[in-house]
């Protein structure tokens, strides 16, 4: 049995059937929903080591699923004390018959609003709809969040709780409550982006599933009538870009290449095509959102024309205004290096002083090497090493210092 194979199955079908399981018990026990996922991934363990994994693996969970479903169903203890004081009469509108890519879809819209809730904290909100509808672990929240696992789990605790007080949590929302709730839900896609785009705990830097499950979430937004639609639009063209240089930046065992070292003619010219799309839709109104300053950022990217880092450059200028973060001003300093010079974005870069960022050591490695100090670039190689977590990225920064000392 492939373990590589197998997480991957896994992590993709958890958030569908807690979504779905989630949407039918109701949110007063998703303790209950994630237990029958993880007695169907048990139950798949058990039979795939001896029979091999099915020609249709997603449609077995499914259907495992399904069925511990109605079984909970027909206990009578869970209809006494879960089911029941919920559903009234009318519980036979809850025998599942097939779960769905529909009913999947639907759950996953339908969740991922009832989870951004403004009864919930912001962090709570994206930690709870990390977890339950994108699949994430602790670890990984806690990457994307920019905080520790023991923060993690208590904001997780405390989202749980606050969701079992069904009163507290509306579960049939309004278009308006549907709309106001737009902005959170985006930015959790926008993190499930990222976290596949370049994995902080995993190994494999590049997480395909997720960036193709975060881009097919925001299709699926634009595609709702009640929804303003230039930032999902936005949103969008950003994801496409990115996805575009996907495959151009790995190389050999999960390596991972920088924007310069890459082969352009990997690029995908259909999601460019697709993100210019979005992007040229997105433009329609007076608001400009950090979605649209960042696709156009990526836009610029994909260009290779006069006064591109200038407008790159002065793209990183406006983000910073409405949406400072460390990252963003690391990020800028490189196109400060390419439009102004290299001395001036050392200087900034040195103003951030981000000390535990094996990210930021490596950029002014970079920035040392493009001012051909290679004695400066071994000491920021030397302590990118120091903090780098993952394997494969010590093996390219060790890649790095060999060629700085020759």
């Amino acid at each position: 049995m492939d373990d590589k194979q197998l997480s991957e199955i896994f992590k993709s079908e958890y958030s569908n059937l807690i979504a779905v399981l989630s949407n039918y018990y109701g949110l007063t026990d998703l303790q209950l929903a994630e237990d029958i996922v993880s007695d169907t991934f048990l139950r798949a363990l058990k039979a795939w080591s001896h029979k091999g994994i099915p020609e249709f693996p997603k449609a077995w969970l499914r259907k495992v699923a399904q069925n511990l479903l109605n079984e909970h169903y027909r206990r009578k203890k869970i209809y006494d004390e879960k089911i029941t004081p919920e559903l009234g009469a009318g519980n036979q509108q809850f025998n599942i018959t097939e779960i769905t890519d529909k009913i999947i879809e639907d759950s996953q819209l339908h969740m991922i609003f009832v989870l951004c809730d403004p009864k919930l904290k912001i962090e709570s909100q994206l930690c709870i709809a990390l977890r339950i509808l994108c699949g994430f672990n602790i670890e990984e929240i806690a990457g994307a969040l920019l905080s520790n696992k023991e923060t993690i789990n208590k904001k997780l605790y405390r989202a749980k709780k606050v969701i079992k007080e069904r009163d507290r949590v509306e579960t049939d929302l309004t278009s308006k409550q549907y709309v106001d709730r737009l902005d959170n839900v985006l930015r959790v896609i926008y993190l499930m982006f990222n976290e596949g785009y370049y994995s902080g705990k995993n190994e494999e830097n590049v997480r395909y599933e997720m960036c193709w499950e975060a881009i097919r979430l925001g299709l699926f937004l634009s595609e709702q009538k009640i929804f303003p639609k230039q930032k999902i639009y936005a949103l969008i063209a950003l994801m496409c870009f990115h996805a575009s240089r996907l495959e151009a930046r790995t190389s050999g065992e999960n390596g991972d290449l920088l924007y310069h070292e890459q082969d352009k003619r990997k690029w995908n010219k259909d999601l460019i095509q697709k993100g210019r799309k979005y992007l040229n839709l997105s433009a329609v109104g007076n608001s400009v959102s950090k979605y649209h300053l960042e696709a156009a950022i990526a836009y610029w990217h994909t260009e290779e024309t006069e006064g591109k880092w200038n407008n790159i450059l002065q793209l990183y200028n406006k983000l910073l205004t409405i949406d400072y973060s460390p990252v963003i001003a690391m990020n800028r300093t490189y196109a400060l290096a390419r439009a102004n010079s290299v001395d001036e974005a050392i200087q900034e870069a040195h103003k951030l002083e981000l000390k535990d960022n094996h990210h930021y050591f490596c950029l002014l490695a970079e920035l040392y090497h493009m001012n051909n100090n290679s004695d400066k670039e071994t000491e920021y190689l030397n302590k990118a090493i120091e903090f780098a977590t993952k394997e494969n990225e010590k093996e390219l920064i060790n890649n790095k210092l060999e060629k700085a000392s020759r």
